[in-house]
């Protein structure tokens, strides 16, 4: 059986109201959903929220899913999903006024918020450009470990490739990113 079919069987015995399917599809998703809602809110505690209100939907709306043949592939389905809610939190967060009434004030008045907001940005765009100049088998294994939340053996047995392969591979990338990102930019990061 493969991994969509699996998922596929998941999704008919969570319409079923399988609460153990349901736990089941949680537990493969929950690390690569957190990383990934992470990454657009860059909130953990909504993440987390998100990740809730998300799988209560894939409770309730797993017949609509299992009926209606053109949904695509589960993990599709779910990290649109995942998106989705993601994007309608920040739509929230951006529309409710910030404490004492002023909308933004209280980043403008903080200049060190600022420049370590923007410095953020600055460096997340350099290790984007970085990521793009690595070769593609590098720079996917790195996604999967630092994004995706997965161990190197995960790595290995989900995408059969060998595990000394996974470990040079990152190996390789993080050392392809020192000499792109240099000694300055490391000295910037914060901890």
């Amino acid at each position: 059986m493969t991994e969509a079919d699996w998922e596929e069987h998941l999704m008919l015995q969570i319409a079923s109201r399988s609460s153990d399917a349901l736990e089941k599809l949680y537990d493969r998703y929950e690390r690569p959903l957190y990383s990934f809602i992470y990454r657009i809110v860059g909130d953990g505690m909504a993440a987390e929220e998100i990740i809730q209100e998300l799988f209560l939907k894939i409770w309730n709306n797993a017949e609509a899913y299992t009926s209606n043949g053109r949904n695509g592939k589960v993990s599709s389905w779910v990290f649109a999903m995942a998106r989705n809610r993601s994007i309608d939190w920040l739509r929230r967060r951006d529309s409710r006024p910030a404490a004492g009434g002023e909308i933004g004030l209280d980043v403008i008045s903080d200049p060190l918020t600022t420049e370590l907001a923007v410095e953020n940005r600055l460096m997340a765009e350099q290790m984007r450009q970085a990521l793009s100049e690595l070769n593609v088998e590098q720079k996917q294994v790195l996604e999967w470990v630092y994004y995706g939340g997965y161990t190197q053996q995960e790595i290995a047995d989900h995408h059969d490739i060998p595990l000394g392969t996974v470990k040079s591979r990152i190996r390789l990338g993080l050392r392809q990113l020192r000499k792109r990102l240099g000694d300055s930019w490391r000295e910037g990061v914060r901890t």
